[in-house]
């Protein structure tokens, strides 16, 4: 049995344990159970009706979050010749080819996330043991293998709060939102973005009801039940 601290148990008594809230409840009470004396991160815990182990029962996306995430965004591309100039003059903190896949290779691994031109794969595919570990991998299924003419576009979505999602092996999507610093409206906002995304990416393999529990956090706080019909209201 989990023991906590005075300062957990008292912001554990501000949840109501068998009580579903509305979105701008659950955001308003995260915000005040968090307790420590950082910034803490607003997390998204959402309980799918899915088989991790079936292939047509995969979910894997990105959601653009309206408010990002509360952090600047280290973006690398692998990219040469026009397509590395394209990255640059986007706003890519790092930019290269052999040489970064070197670097990398070396213990490098000062980004956030990884975009690379389709020509690029061959290369980076030797880095899948160590960007895979990471979840740092570009993938076509996460938009981060990037046509040429897409790269400025993908680049500015990340540096607005581009955010990839995937189910894990117990059946759950873990997310972050922002921070508890951020306004309600904003997480509110945020939150619906990650629900709209996760909803259109439903697989075809799914069956009964999708998403079974949806759960706010903060990094050290209690987790607060959402209402399910209200949280699918937020993308109606």
């Amino acid at each position: 049995m989990t023991v906590h601290g005075k300062k957990y148990n008292a912001a554990a008594a501000l949840v109501t344990a068998d009580k579903a809230y509305m979105p701008d409840e659950a955001v308003e009470l995260v915000k005040k159970a968090a307790y420590a004396a950082f910034d803490e991160t607003v997390e998204v815990h959402m309980r799918m009706g899915l088989n991790p182990r079936s292939a047509d029962q995969q979910v894997r996306g990105v959601a653009i979050l309206p408010h990002g995430l509360g952090k600047r965004v280290r973006v690398l591309v692998f990219a040469q010749g026009a397509n590395a100039k394209a990255a640059q003059d986007a706003g890519a903190d790092s930019v290269g080819a052999d040489d970064i896949v070197k670097q990398i290779e070396e213990g490098w691994l000062e980004f956030d996330m990884a975009m690379a031109t389709p020509d690029m794969m061959p290369k980076v595919a030797k880095l899948g043991k160590i960007l895979g570990r990471k979840g740092l991998m570009p993938n076509p299924k996460s938009g981060t293998v990037v046509q040429p003419d897409d790269l400025a576009r993908a680049i500015t979505d990340a540096r607005k709060g581009r955010a990839e999602f995937r189910l894990d092996r117990t059946a759950i999507i873990h997310f972050t939102i922002g921070k508890v610093s951020f306004e309600k409206t904003m997480l509110v906002e945020n939150l619906s973005a990650v629900i709209d995304a996760i909803v259109k990416a439903k697989p075809a393999g799914a069956k009964g009801q999708y998403i079974k529990s949806v759960t706010l956090t903060s990094t050290m706080g209690p987790g607060v039940s959402l209402d399910l019909k209200a949280a699918s209201a937020l993308v109606e």
